[in-house]
């Protein structure tokens, strides 16, 4: 008995369960173990926490506790608590912290006191006591003050900034300028698998940043930038104190990028950005570097004199002012105006990309009037704001009442909700949000309150104007026209040309032009002369880039310039040149080396033009050819390739079954195709007509020198086809076709159907696999089982070509499945679905002894017996049917069925003739139906031959039935009897034929016949007379030696009508003439008599024997055998033992029997081998040779079981099986036990 499954408990009585929190919040995981004692360990990212400052781990009895302070994003991870063998796991998800209204107005008037204080403390550094003491400067430098490289809002927001969430807060604040935030439009990906960490370092050591990317889900290389502070890029500052490296694993798949400082200055400390890029992907991460032990440069520096070096403060201008607007890129455009004189103002408006100046300083007028106080609001607008184009501005205003109505009007028109302007109202706080800031939202705003209103500026300040394609350097002849171009990020964008520093202007002589085009620019120079060489620059509010112009004097023209050839053998090559001096003599050189005339290579000068002409080309004269002018410092230069046209050279191409290449699926298809051409051809694999293969993991192609590899790893059906190989080079291309086919085993055919059952046996039918596997299929393998079993049995080893199978050898009432393999030249496929369960079950016979008991006029009464053969299904009941003669019409006499054997029909019509039929049902349905006619009953030992002896009387009672009485004819061999040697007497119930003395005549077919008007039924007995049969014929003595004598004899001509089942030797001194039986029933037809008595001499005489007995006369020898006396030497003939051994075989098997329970019953059959088999019985596969039930006989060969008073519990599958050293033999049959009849039953019969 299989052990009971045990159940997984838990050692924990309450588990944690995920919780969310927002950043800087407190959690608690709690849980419960079922042991008070247990060892509770909590788990981060797979790693054991232990208690400290950000953990706190509880225990108290069962109740245990993991407390996280201070949550941040870093915490929102995947957690685990472990208690014995159990493990549960659990997340903490954090949430951005929400900012209420009040809180962002703190944190704003809180961000712009400290701004307003840095500044101060950056203005007047001079006034600071500490400023005194060059020590406190140098110390207080990295942490109060930002660097010069750096603003003040970058200061403020630095990791050291006071709260967390600070950053956001000011975004949603109303009046922020989101120019710092990131580019929403780009999603922070995560592209960072290692950031940059802050670091310390001491002045003069080195210090390294490094970062990390997984580029395994990029589609495109990544792009780093490294800044400092939010706006420098240090791309440009690579030297001895800066060098930036990147590396590439192509294992991992893992960029690493490397920032090094070199010999660090204090000037170095601030904050730092790495941003990293790839499409739509983005990532960024903020850093800090402190500098300790000295003092940062605070003079001003050109870069001439440490050009690479990372001092920032060589960026900075000399004025004061310029330097606070350079380096505070977010202050307000207004403020800066308000501030600069009006001689100032195209300046700043240039560099902050100002469009309409004019418009922006009639707003300033209006921003200088004071502003009355009012009842109505709390908190007016602020006079101006500004904001970058494409990012969000929100405004808001404090009112009064909080019920009151606002309106929000932009240049005095009311303005309605979009998707782009959103008004809120919270409180007595009323916001107006503008979303993607354009150029069009770049007016006055005025919120209405009844009659009051205030009003604000809003400038949208457009982002820096970039070069996106720089100038190049030209170099010109004098005359010439030159254009310089370059293209910018934005279109209509205002450039600034310079030459040399000094601003380029259109003059009256039109020497400069200037040409827009979208985003490109270009500086135009009708006629270059030599004042034109110099250094141009395009400049605009985001970047400049610089080109150098050469002018060259007008010396030698080129008219026209050697030209790169490429021909192929045997062709001619020339190079032809044409410069403007007819008298300039020149040059030719292949790769360095003059060239020298000869037979194959002609140079030729008329006039302006110079030819090298190569006749009959050679793979040896491909090279770099070049033309020097005599006197002139520049040169003609062409390439001259020799090209074979490539050629495939392959055996197998077409579409033909001998140009097949046939692989087995799952194997690799590797296609070697030899190839040749000069340069090295290209290689273009393709599969049908215009889709080109695209390599995955299993298609690889590899050229190599001579040949071309394609190889599929484990080719599959997709992969046939035509594929096509396509070489190229300049020369030509060529072409060739290979035809693959794929083969494999076939699919699996669908699940079997049972069409039929019968008793040991079913039909089963299937429908051909959907794919044969590319061959045809050979056949089927059929393959069963019982239900309940794990065994699968083959029902045939050699493929079955058919669809429809005859499964048989099954045990009847077992219920059993189906499946079926199909078979190709390739193998076999994988099986069928199982078919639907079935049974083998067979209909039982027909009843037996049906006839009419009573009958009225309306009424009969019908019975039957039992049917003979029940089979293994239980008998469900009887079904009878009736029908009208002339008619095949059968009608139910009653519904349903009956289980009696018998039945009264009533409400018949009164006339008619009627016929009845009763059939059988069980499981496997009706059984074959017994009709109410004359029926012959012939007693089983007649259904066998009957035999008799000469002159034994002969009385056979045939009973029948039949309604009215019927007409009984008896005939012999087809002929009527002879009333004088037979008597035949008739009743109601049977006839009878009677022989006195029976003779051997007698011996033939007897044929009863019944017919009741136009219905008859026949039967035929066989009798058999038999008597002594005659005596052997021609007993011959063949030789005598020693003490034997062998005799020989042939068998009497008549048997007695039956067979001779052996002979009686008998053996006879001549001087006594007493007999002796030498062999009582011999089978052979001679024989040896041995131990004779020597000096005696003998006579032999034979009896035939048959089944009534001995023959009555014998056969005598003619001579005597006379056994000779000792003194003669008898020597045998010499021969070669003969081998007599035979393995068993059984000449007669056993027979298939049906006996009534109680009576005995005997299994027989016989076996013939040499040496005497043993013999053993078997019921159901067990030995029964022990078992007091049965007895065993064995008789010249006979072998019978005898088996006393069987039960139904008898029945069952018998085996004879006989075994000697030649082998074995085995004969089976089966054997049913019918139920005795019941008294009622035998009375019904008689």
């Amino acid at each position: 008995m299989p052990e009971p499954v045990k159940k997984t408990v838990s050692a924990f009585a309450k588990k944690p369960k995920t919780q969310g929190a927002e950043e800087g919040a407190t959690v608690v995981f709690e849980t419960e173990t079922e042991k008070p004692d247990a060892k509770v360990r909590w788990q981060c990212n797979t790693k054991d926490l232990v208690s400290d400052d950000k953990y706190v781990i509880k225990a108290d009895g069962n109740k245990h506790s993991l407390t996280i302070q201070a949550v941040t994003k870093e915490d929102g991870t995947a957690y685990a608590v472990i208690a014995g063998g159990s493990k549960v796991k659990f997340d903490l998800k954090v949430k951005e912290k929400e900012v209420t209204e009040e809180v962002k107005l703190e944190l704003k008037e809180k961000v712009k006191e400290e701004v307003k204080e840095k500044k101060e403390e950056a203005q007047g550094g001079a006034g600071d006591p500490a400023a005194s003491d060059p020590a406190a400067t140098c110390t207080a430098a990295p942490a109060e003050a930002p660097t010069p490289a750096e603003t003040p809002a970058e200061a403020d927001t630095t990791p050291a900034a006071p709260q967390p969430g600070a950053n956001i807060q000011a975004h949603d604040t109303p009046g922020f300028d989101e120019s710092q935030a990131p580019d929403m439009k780009t999603d922070l990906t995560g592209l960072f698998t290692e950031k940059p960490q802050s670091g310390e370092v001491t002045v003069g050591e080195n210090i390294n940043f490094v970062a990390k990317v997984n580029a395994a889900s990029l589609l495109k290389k990544p792009t780093i930038k490294w800044f400092k502070g939010k706006w420098m890029d240090l791309a440009s500052k690579s030297g001895k104190n800066l060098q930036l490296k990147e590396l590439y694993d192509r294992n991992s798949k893992v960029y690493t990028f490397e920032m090094q400082i070199i010999a660090a200055k204090p000037s170095f400390a601030g904050a730092y950005r790495c941003e990293v890029s790839s499409r739509d992907k983005f990532d960024s991460c903020n850093f800090d570097l402190t500098v300790h032990g000295g003092c940062p440069h605070t003079h001003s520096m050109d870069g001439s004199e440490e050009a690479g070096e990372l001092d920032f403060s060589a960026l900075l201008k000399k004025s004061a002012s310029k330097s606070q607007v350079k380096n505070e890129p977010d202050e307000d455009v207004w403020e800066i105006l308000q501030k600069a004189p009006a001689s100032e103002y195209e300046k700043i408006a240039f560099q902050y990309g100002i469009t309409d100046l004019r418009g922006m300083l009639k707003r300033l007028k209006k921003m200088k009037k004071e502003e009355k106080k009012s009842e109505v609001f709390l908190k007016k607008l602020d006079p101006a704001y500004q904001v970058e184009k494409g990012h969000k501005m929100k405004l808001c205003i404090d009112v009064a009442n909080e019920d009151v109505d606002v309106k929000w009007l932009k240049n005095g028109q009311e303005i309605q909700s979009t998707g782009r302007y959103i008004f809120e109202s919270v409180g007595n706080k009323r916001y107006l949000t503008i979303n993607h800031c354009s150029l069009s939202d770049d007016a006055t705003y005025t919120c209405v309150v009844g009659d009051e209103k205030c009003t604000t500026e809003l400038f949208v300040k457009e982002p820096p104007v970039t070069i996106t394609s720089h100038l190049e350097d030209q170099m010109v002849m004098k005359g010439e026209r030159v254009e310089l171009e370059c293209e910018v990020s934005e279109e209509g964008a205002t450039v600034k040309w310079e030459k040399d520093g000094v601003e380029l202007t259109r003059d009256e002589s039109f020497k400069y032009r200037f040409k827009k085009d979208g985003r490109k620019h270009v500086l135009i120079i009708n006629e270059a002369t030599k004042e034109d060489c110099g250094h141009y620059t395009v400049k605009t509010n985001g970047g400049e880039s610089m080109s150098e112009l050469m002018v060259s004097e007008k010396e030698l023209e080129v008219y026209q310039n050697i030209a790169d050839l490429t021909v192929k053998a045997k062709d001619e090559a020339v190079f032809k040149c044409e410069v403007s001096d007819e008298t300039v003599k020149g040059i030719w050189y292949k790769n360095g080396v003059e060239v020298k005339a000869d037979a194959r290579t002609n140079i030729t000068h008329i006039g302006r033009i110079h030819k090298l002409t190569i006749d009959d080309v050679k793979p040896e004269d491909q090279g770099d050819y070049t033309f020097v002018p005599e006197g002139y410092a520049f040169n003609l230069s062409a390439k001259l390739n020799f090209l074979d046209p490539p050629k495939i050279h392959l055996d197998c191409m077409g579409h033909t079954a001998d140009s097949t290449i046939m692989v087995v699926a799952g194997n690799k298809l590797r296609l070697d195709v030899p190839i040749t051409g000069d340069p090295a051809p290209t290689v273009v694999w393709t599969k049908g007509e215009k889709v080109k293969l695209l390599g995955d993991g299993r298609l690889h192609v590899e050229s190599t020198k001579g040949h071309c590899i394609f190889t599929i790893e484990g080719a599959d059906k997709q992969d046939e086809g035509l594929y096509s190989v396509i070489v190229r080079n300049p020369a030509g291309e060529d072409k060739a076709d290979i035809n693959v086919k794929v083969v494999d085993a076939p699919d699996p055919p669908s699940a079997p159907r049972i069409l039929s059952v019968g008793e040991d046996s079913c039909v089963v039918q299937w429908d051909p696999p959907k794919s044969d596997g590319g061959n045809p299929i050979i056949g089927y393998v059929l393959e069963r089982k019982k239900k309940k079993s794990y065994r699968w049995m083959r029902l045939n080893f050699d493929p079955y070509t058919d669809t429809t199978y005859e499964a048989k050898r099954m045990i009847e009432g077992v219920e059993y499945e189906m499946r079926v393999y199909a078979v190709n030249a390739i193998g076999m496929s994988c099986h069928s679905a199982a078919s639907q369960p079935f049974i083998p079950v067979a209909p039982t016979s027909e009843p037996v002894g049906l006839c009419v008991d009573d009958i009225s006029d309306t009424t009969i009464s019908l019975k039957w017996r039992t049917p003979e053969h029940l089979g293994s299904s239980e008998l469900d009941g009887y079904g009878v049917e009736y029908c009208k003669e002339g008619s095949d019409e059968w009608v139910p006499a009653f519904e349903g069925l009956t289980e009696r054997t018998s039945v009264i029909i009533r409400d018949l019509p009164t006339g008619e003739k009627m016929q009845f039929r009763v059939r059988a049902y069980n499981m496997a349905g009706p059984s074959a139906p017994t009709s109410l006619k004359p029926k012959i009953w012939i007693p089983r030992n007649l259904r066998q031959t009957l035999i008799k002896k000469v002159e034994e009387t002969i009385n056979l009672v045939i009973p029948f039935q039949g309604k009215p009485r019927p007409v009984i004819t008896w005939s012999k061999d087809g002929e009527y009897l002879n009333p004088k040697q037979v008597s035949v007497r008739n009743s109601d119930t049977d006839t009878i034929l009677f022989i006195r003395k029976s003779e051997r005549k007698d011996s033939g077919k007897y044929e009863v016949k019944l017919q009741i008007e136009n219905v008859e039924d026949t039967a035929s007995i066989s009798i058999q007379i038999v008597d002594l049969p005659g005596s052997p014929e021609k007993l011959k003595i063949m030789d005598v030696w020693g003490f034997n004598v062998a005799l020989e004899w042939k068998p009497p001509k008549d048997n007695g009508n039956c067979e001779i089942t052996g002979y009686m030797v008998q053996k006879a001194d001549k001087k006594t003439m007493e007999w002796y039986t030498v062999y009582e029933l011999y089978r052979r037809t001679n024989c040896v008599v041995a131990d004779l008595i020597m000096g005696n001499e003998y006579i032999f005489r034979i009896y035939a024997v048959n089944m009534v007995g001995l023959s009555l006369e014998p056969c005598f020898s003619a001579d005597g055998a006379y056994i000779q006396k000792t003194g003669f030497e008898y020597k045998p003939p010499t021969y070669k033992e003969h081998d007599f051994s035979e393995a068993p075989k059984f000449t007669h098997p056993l027979v298939s029997r049906s006996v009534i329970a109680g009576y005995n019953a005997t299994l027989s059959c016989s076996v013939r081998g040499i040496p005497k088999p043993k013999v053993t019985w078997y019921k159901n596969k067990m030995d029964i040779s022990n078992e007091a039930k049965y007895r065993m006989f064995s008789k010249q060969g006979v072998l019978t079981l005898e088996i006393r008073k069987p039960c139904s519990f008898d029945g069952g599958v018998y085996m004879c099986k006989a075994v000697n050293a030649s082998g074995e033999d085995v004969v089976e049959c089966k054997l049913e036990i019918r139920r005795k009849l019941k008294e009622n039953g035998k009375n019904g019969a008689t």
